[in-house]
């Protein structure tokens, strides 16, 4: 399972977290586009639509770029993510 590392990623909209993997070779906007989608599946609806959102590390407050693989960020094993739509 080298190409997937497992996160945790808050969602401060609903007050929820989710443990969560990730592939390493997909971009980070479609990586938030997939986890809009699953976390509101998961919720049951509770994620209201949200446009546009942004993913941040809970440590160090870097907003991650759209356009950078996974595997070029500093995302490994562990990291804490928030989902955030401000």
């Amino acid at each position: 399972m080298n190409d997937k590392v497992i996160v945790k990623v808050s969602v401060p909209e609903i007050n929820e977290a989710y443990d969560i993997l990730l592939p390493i070779n997909k971009k980070i906007g479609t990586i938030v586009t997939l986890l809009i989608k699953s976390i509101r599946e998961i919720s049951n609806n509770s994620l209201p639509n949200l446009n546009y959102c942004k993913l941040y590390n809970s440590d160090t407050l870097q907003v991650y770029d759209w356009n950078l693989l996974v595997y070029n960020t500093d995302i490994r094993n562990g990291t804490k993510l928030i989902l955030f739509s401000r």
